[in-house]
């Protein structure tokens, strides 16, 4: 499904990943784990297409294809999907507007027929009722006035009607309350499938309690140090960081 192979990425002058290799098989949810300023972020950035990061080595394989090479949009169609750890606001863009533009443009690309209104619809409140998200957050403008949990349970509700193949979550756990957490996590899991990948990235253990992952890296200083279960992670918010930062 996903193949990272040797990545360097650098930003102005400074180096940020320096060799990252990482392999999601096609079903299985992986996690990376680490403290701040490691790269875990501009790892999902530079997956995603974000502009303003220099790649001087490596590849980043979608189903075998180079996605670096692929405009944001292109990465999309492909199925690549990053919910972002803050998700902006778009003042004047109905939730509904958005969430139809998106599903459109996604069947366009593919060569399928555009969703019809009544299609889209029973999609769209289907996938609400498992997030918790009632009809007045969806006829508000995108992100706007959302609290924290209803900007995450948005990117879940367009992660369940995109139906990406592959799922990267950049610190989704951060802002939320536990009940919010529960809720997202709970979408999240209801997505898992033997077609769809996921990567979750996070500084703590405790959204691993939720989404629960097959494999678990460790990232420091730029590049995978160390991989394992689940246990590696309770091990991580036992004893943190440091141990790793020699070998990084």
């Amino acid at each position: 499904m996903l193949e990272i192979k040797d990545l360097h990425v650098r930003v102005e002058d400074k180096e940020i990943l320096k060799g990252v290799n990482l392999t999601i098989p096609k079903g299985e949810v992986h996690a990376i784990m680490g403290r701040n300023g490691s790269g875990k972020s501009t790892l999902s950035y530079v997956m995603a297409g974000k502009e303003g990061y220099e790649i001087t080595k490596g590849e980043v394989l979608l189903d075998g294809k180079n996605i670096l090479d692929l405009d944001p949009n292109e990465r999309a169609s492909a199925g690549l999907f990053l919910a972002f750890q803050y998700p902006i606001e778009i003042p004047g863009v109905a939730t509904m507007t958005f969430l139809k533009a998106a599903m459109n443009a996604q069947r366009k690309a593919r060569g399928e027929d555009e969703l019809l209104t009544p299609d889209f619809m029973r999609e769209v409140k289907a996938a609400a009722k498992l997030l918790e998200i009632d009809n007045s957050m969806l006829k508000r403008p995108l992100n706007v006035g959302f609290s924290g949990g209803e900007k995450k349970r948005a990117e879940i509700l367009q992660m369940a009607l995109l139906k990406p193949k592959m799922c990267v979550f950049d610190e989704t756990d951060s802002g939320l309350d536990i009940d919010a957490l529960r809720i997202v996590s709970e979408g999240v899991n209801a997505l898992r499938d033997e077609n769809r990948s996921m990567l979750v990235i996070t500084h703590y253990q405790r959204l691993l309690n939720y989404i629960v992952p097959d494999v678990v890296h460790v990232f420091s200083n730029g590049k995978i140090v160390k991989s394992g279960d689940k246990s590696l992670a309770l091990e991580l918010e036992e004893k943190g960081y440091a141990q790793y930062d020699e070998s990084a």
